[in-house]
């Protein structure tokens, strides 16, 4: 650690501490900044009350509107899934076959054998034999004898899938900028909320200019910002009770 860095370290370390906070170190040439960190709603006034005891400013407050986030995962997750149990069938498959005794001559000599009497041309007899055959299999086993699907393979074929699970409720975030200058350091905080009750507490109390951040972050995305005393419009019109970049405005 160079002593230039040693405060940036502190930080960072003082904000993984804090519960269920997730650190992480980016590149600023390709993010925008050099801190990512993940908080749970408990935790964001603790966090925020670090970043303003080291010395940061707080440039902006926006949202991030998650809709339709759980139902991707879960496409991706069943595509997943279905791709291993092929890979899992096909090594199978290829191990059977690998492992498949071959057929030696007087096996196949007696094979033949057998099955003569049924297939020569002949007598009553065997012209009776083979009709009793046939009939015994298509009223017993005959749906196993005409698909070639074993009787567990058409077992499994006919159990309905498992009905599939409510999906969890998508979320919205909402990001915290910070920057120092004197360390040329900038940390983005993120907190997450349900959708359909986007709410987290007030910053103004630490940062006052969080009080005209919130209200247009309210008037866009519709998070309430408990404990905000003036939670009114600031750039829609008084009675507006839309928010423009919510994914499904308009929808």
């Amino acid at each position: 650690m160079t002593q230039q860095n040693a405060p940036n370290e502190a930080l960072a370390a003082k904000l993984a501490a804090l519960s269920g906070a997730e650190v992480r170190q980016t590149d600023y040439a390709a993010k925008g900044y050099d801190l990512d960190v993940s908080l749970t709603p408990e935790t964001l006034v603790p966090a925020v009350t670090i970043m303003d005891e080291a010395g940061y400013f707080l440039e902006t407050i926006t949202g991030v509107d998650w809709l339709g986030e759980q139902a991707a995962l879960r496409k991706a997750a069943e595509a997943a899934e279905a791709a291993e149990a092929k890979a899992r069938a096909d090594a199978q498959a290829k191990l059977a076959e690998e492992t498949k005794p071959e057929t030696t001559g007087s096996e196949s000599a007696a094979a033949t054998s057998s099955a003569a009497p049924n297939t020569a041309p002949g007598t009553g007899a065997d012209v009776g034999t083979v009709a009793g055959a046939g009939a015994a299999t298509n009223s017993g086993s005959g749906t196993a004898t005409k698909t070639g699907a074993t009787p567990a393979q058409d077992t499994a074929a006919q159990v309905p899938p498992p009905e599939a699970a409510p999906l969890p409720e998508d979320e919205i975030e909402v990001v915290y900028d910070f920057n120092r200058f004197e360390s040329r350091h900038r940390v983005v905080l993120r907190v997450r909320t349900p959708r359909s009750q986007p709410q987290v507490p007030t910053i103004l109390n630490i940062y006052p200019i969080a009080h005209w951040h919130e209200r247009e972050a309210h008037d866009f995305f519709g998070i309430v910002f408990t404990g905000h005393s003036y939670l009114v419009p600031l750039l829609l019109p008084e009675d507006a009770d839309f928010h423009p970049l919510l994914k499904d405005y308009g929808a």
